[in-house]
């Protein structure tokens, strides 16, 4: 909004040609998240407390997280709501790229908060039934491919892995599906290792940073040409809901650090989720994602491996899935899972980045 209506009066005053640049615009959306984050937190996480939003916890996982119960959760929407205010003043209005990652954020949100208000309201830890939460997510995951296919980039149908220049298949409208899959399986993903505090949080921060570089190169045909990555115009604008997530989840990260004073709930797991993967979807980079996100791959295999395994035989592959968990039954501190699973989220986040190059 910002640019819209100060970058006309350049020519009257010449400081605002710097909201033309997507980077500038980038940097105070993290700082205008974070702010937002901050003077927001309190209030909903007291707001929250009084409504008696409390997390219900399963009395099937580890002995020592039953003194969370009660804790405030559905605190996605602080991260929600930062990153709305703060994507509205600082992007350009004009980006339907911009408007439709708002979309599908919004939305996985809603459905996350269904799922958190039915769980409450319950006094349960079962919340919307499986089959009606996945309804919603592909629902949801095929308006965001139908739309992608009809009026994004001519690249949208190719599927590009890392270490190769071109791209190694065109789906065609077959995409769609893919798609579709791959945006509902990171959207569980993400919901599936928020399960110890602050984990998901630091985890989707370090593949945000990630994604912030790789849309504001993919935006630009000078980098893209320079590392052989799919140009996608207008994709840089999505530079600046990026950082403005990064922004949010900064602030949320101060309440739901170990240990947490509010938990981001479905409403804000499935949000992030969500939005990962249709970010990663527009700038191509569908595969690398995989590697950048790989402690969500991690979890979500773990807990595949385990009901596989189960039903097979009885047995368990882990003391407990998803693996974090299994990892605190080993008797490792929950500080301790959670500081290691961020240093490998870190890690992998600079390894998919460097892949940039080797193609």
């Amino acid at each position: 909004m910002f640019k819209a209506l100060l970058y006309p009066l350049k020519d009257s005053v010449s400081f605002l040609n710097i909201f033309q640049y997507i980077s500038f615009r980038s940097a105070y959306a993290a700082v205008t998240a974070i702010l937002i984050s901050f003077i927001l937190g309190p209030w909903i996480i007291k707001f929250l407390t009084k409504i008696k939003m409390g997390q219900e916890v399963r009395h099937d996982g580890p002995q020592s997280h039953l003194k969370k119960s009660g804790t405030p959760t559905m605190g996605g929407f602080i991260i929600i709501v930062s990153v709305i205010i703060s994507v509205v003043l600082w992007q350009d209005i004009r980006s339907f790229y911009s408007w439709l990652v708002i979309g599908a954020f919004v939305s996985f949100g809603f459905l996350g908060f269904l799922d958190d208000y039915l769980k409450i309201s319950r006094k349960s830890s079962e919340g919307l039934r499986s089959r009606f939460k996945l309804i919603g997510q592909v629902f949801i995951a095929s308006v965001v491919a139908i739309l992608l296919y009809l009026h994004g980039s001519e690249e949208f149908s190719k599927l590009y892995i890392p270490f190769l220049k071109r791209h190694v298949i065109d789906l065609g409208i077959f995409m769609i599906p893919v798609i579709v899959f791959y945006i509902v399986g990171i959207s569980n993903a993400v919901n599936l290792t928020d399960g110890l505090d602050g984990l998901a949080t630091g985890l989707v921060l370090f593949a945000t940073i990630a994604l912030a570089v790789i849309t504001y190169l993919s935006g630009r045909p000078d980098f893209s040409e320079y590392l052989n990555i799919p140009f996608v115009p207008g994709g840089g604008e999505l530079t600046v809901f990026s950082l403005a997530l990064v922004g949010a989840c900064i602030g949320f990260l101060w309440f739901n650090c170990y240990p947490a004073q509010v938990f981001m709930g479905d409403t804000g797991s499935l949000a992030l989720g969500g939005v990962l993967g249709v970010i990663s979807i527009i700038v191509k980079k569908e595969v690398l994602f995989l590697i950048i996100g790989g402690v969500f791959v991690m979890e979500t295999l773990s807990v595949i491996i385990q009901v596989f395994w189960f039903k097979r035989t009885g047995k368990r592959v882990f003391k407990m899935a998803p693996i974090h968990h299994h990892f605190e039954l080993k008797g490792w501190a929950e500080s301790k899972v959670i500081n290691r699973f961020w240093i490998i989220g870190g890690m992998l986040a600079i390894l998919g980045l460097s892949m940039l190059k080797t193609q």
